[in-house]
């Protein structure tokens, strides 16, 4: 098959494999040699506003009447 024919449609797939085990490095091996263009994405990390959210959402927040409060909760 060749990708570069004249109207040919190509689509994006993204597959999860484990490179450290053999066969997932034949895979990849046998990917590349067929031409294929193959790209490592690693995933996005959460920013701090996302994972308060989630702590939120989650119930892993104390809330407090006053700052000395909190301080007393935190033995300072």
């Amino acid at each position: 098959m060749n990708a570069k024919k004249k109207g040919s449609i190509m689509a994006t797939y993204a597959v999860t494999l484990n490179e450290r085990t053999a066969n997932g490095k034949a895979l990849m091996a046998y990917l590349q040699a067929l031409g294929v263009l193959v790209r490592k994405i690693s995933p996005k990390s959460k920013g701090s506003f996302l994972r308060s959210q989630e702590d939120k959402l989650a119930g892993r927040i104390e809330t407090f009447d006053s700052s000395e409060e909190m301080f007393q909760s935190l033995g300072i």
